[in-house]
C-alpha cells in the first residue's frame, strides 16, 4: 500500500535584502526623498521590468525544509557465520563451509545472487587474557526486494549455519528514492513559497518572482531493526520471525530567495 505522506517544514528561516537608503527594513528608502544624483546615474526614472513594473526594491531569502513518507519497497539484512579453532587454517575451513552453506541457503530462497553481497571476512588471534587460538567471522549483506519475506531468510540463514544474524534496515529502492526526492523538494518549495507569501503580506510589500533556489542535503531516512540468532531458531524450535516496519521518511531543505515590490 502507497503510503505516501508530506509532512510541514522542520525548520523555516529569514532573511532580507534591500536595494537603495537604509529605512524601513521592506523598503528602499523614506518616501519624498530623492536619490542623490551621481556622473552617469539615470536614478531620476525607475527602469521597467519586462512585465511593465519598476524593478524589485529588495528581497525576501526563505529556508525551509519538506519530507514525504512511504512504505518501504526493499529491505537489507546483515547476516554470517562465525568459527573458532586451534589454528587460523581451521578457522578458515569452518567459515568457508558456512559460507557455502549459506549460499546455497540463498539459492533455495530464490534471493538472486547480485543481491547477496561479500561483508566482512576476518580471522584473528581468540581475544581474552587466557584465550587460545582463533577466531573468524565472514557476513553477508543480502537485499530482499519483497520486505514480508525478511522474517523467512532471517530464519532460513539461521537454519543453514548462520550464527551472526546483526540489523535489518528497511529502506526504498533507487528508483523510489528518485521519485521521493523530487517529492521532498516540492514539499520545501511549497513551504518557502507560503512562508515568503505570509512574510510579504506581513510587511505589505508584493512578492515579484524568484531569483535565487538552492537545495540542501536530501536524505532517506532507512527503519533499521536489531535482530539476533537464538538456539532455537536454528533447531527450528522458534515460532517463524516477525519484523515490522515502518515507512521510510525522505526529507530536503531549500533556501529560496524572492525578489519583492514596496
Amino acid at each position: 500500500m502507497d503510503r505516501r505522506q508530506f509532512l510541514a517544514a522542520s525548520s523555516i528561516g529569514l532573511t532580507t535584502a534591500m536595494a537603495g537608503c537604509a529605512g524601513s527594513p521592506l523598503s528602499s528608502g523614506d518616501a519624498g526623498t530623492e536619490p542623490d544624483d551621481e556622473p552617469g546615474s539615470n536614478s531620476d526614472t525607475a527602469p521597467e521590468s519586462d512585465s511593465g513594473t519598476t524593478e524589485a526594491d529588495g528581497e525576501i531569502t526563505v529556508s525551509a525544509s519538506g519530507e514525504v513518507e512511504m512504505e518501504p519497497d526493499q529491505a537489507v539484512v546483515s547476516l554470517g557465520v562465525e568459527a573458532s579453532g586451534e589454528s587460523a587454517e581451521a578457522v578458515t575451513d569452518a567459515l568457508s563451509s558456512g559460507a557455502k552453506a549459506l549460499r546455497a541457503a540463498f539459492d533455495d530462497l530464490e534471493i538472486p545472487e547480485e543481491n547477496v553481497e561479500e561483508g566482512q571476512y576476518r580471522v584473528y588471534p581468540a581475544r581474552g587474557r587466557n584465550a587460545d587460538g582463533f577466531e573468524g567471522r565472514h557476513s553477508f549483506r543480502v537485499v530482499v526486494a519483497e520486505v514480508d519475506r525478511v522474517g523467512e531468510v532471517i530464519d532460513g540463514a539461521v537454519e543453514a549455519g548462520a550464527d551472526d544474524v546483526g540489523h535489518v534496515s528497511f529502506t526504498l529502492t533507487e528508483e523510489t528514492q528518485s521519485e521521493l526526492r523530487k517529492d521532498a523538494i516540492d514539499a520545501a518549495l511549497s513551504n518557502a513559497d507560503n512562508e515568503a507569501s505570509h512574510i510579504a503580506d506581513n510587511r505589505e510589500v508584493q512578492l515579484e518572482g524568484t531569483t535565487a533556489v538552492t537545495t540542501g542535503d536530501v536524505q532517506v531516512n532507512s527503519v533499521r531493526r536489531e535482530t539476533a540468532a537464538t538456539d532455537d531458531a536454528a533447531s527450528g524450535g522458534a515460532p517463524p520471525t516477525e519484523i515490522d516496519a515502518e515507512p521510510v521518511s525522505v526529507s530536503a531543505s531549500v533556501t529560496v530567495t524572492y525578489a519583492f515590490a514596496a
